[in-house]
């Protein structure tokens, strides 16, 4: 049995640490003086030390290490644990490359330019149109995997830019979106639906560069509105007219996008 001093100098945790992992139930000595509460560490404390400098030395947080100690019983435990961790480590990769874009964004001098763009307001009458279109639940940018699939239905008989349909009032986590592809062909497929969307009065503009800043495009036209006193409805659409490719995204500050909103 090793005492709580000398446990620290053979595991290189502090006794302020080991102290903590007992409070957190994260490692408890396997024996306790009843008398003065002195804490005892044996072999078996030690295994699950060694586990905790791993677990640390790899990123794991204290709530993850947590979940840890009450579910190991063996390094075939832990190979599942890691495989695990891997996909959070790459997803959070994924995540934080996303973020690095968008500080991008705020370090180019260009940006405070896009905020003071004169957006053109236009009145519209839009005729109807027969697309094919997939009507989900999702993120704003999950629309490229639904037009791809759209695409891949009608192959080549697109007859205009894809739009996509946006039937909430407001901003959603989860969003209630239309992506349509214009064309005279009737699809069979489970997931795509051919329709025709209605004519329209609406209002509209062109906004140019990232979708990151399509924002100010509806700022224009949410004043415009408001000061002629105009009501808005729903769904609004956003047309693509120049975008990013199957493929390749090329440069987002040459995106053509024109944001309709259907007026009364």
């Amino acid at each position: 049995m090793y005492k709580i001093g000398d446990f620290s100098k053979i595991t290189n945790l502090s006794v302020k640490a080991l102290r903590y992992y007992d409070e957190e139930n994260i490692l408890k000595p396997s024996f306790r003086n009843e008398e003065n509460f002195y804490r005892f560490y044996d072999d078996n404390d030690f295994k699950k030390a060694e586990l905790i400098i791993l677990l640390r030395e790899l990123n794991f947080s204290i709530s993850e290490i947590k979940d840890v100690m009450k579910i190991y019983e063996g390094q075939a435990d832990l190979s599942y644990i890691l495989e695990e961790k891997k996909d959070m480590v790459k997803k959070k990769i994924i995540e934080e490359k996303s973020l690095l874009k968008k500080i991008k964004l705020y370090i180019k001098p260009k940006l405070m330019e896009d905020n003071n763009i004169n957006y053109k307001i236009a009145f519209k009458d839009i005729p109807a149109v027969k697309v094919a279109s997939i009507r989900y639940s999702g993120k704003y940018s999950d629309c490229g995997k639904y037009f791809d699939r759209i695409y891949k239905v009608i192959k080549g008989d697109a007859t205009g830019a894809p739009l996509n349909c946006y039937y909430d009032d407001d901003y959603k986590e989860d969003a209630d979106i239309e992506s349509c592809v214009p064309t005279l062909k009737q699809v069979c497929d489970s997931a795509v639906t051919t329709k025709e969307l209605p004519p329209i009065r609406a209002i509209s503009t062109i906004h140019t560069g990232t979708y990151e800043s399509i924002n100010m495009a509806y700022k224009a036209i949410f004043d415009y509105t408001q000061e002629k006193r105009v009501n808005c409805l729903t769904p609004s659409r956003e047309i693509y007219i120049k975008a990013p490719g199957m493929i390749f995204r090329g440069n987002p500050n040459n995106y053509i996008t024109e944001v309709i909103i259907p007026i009364e």
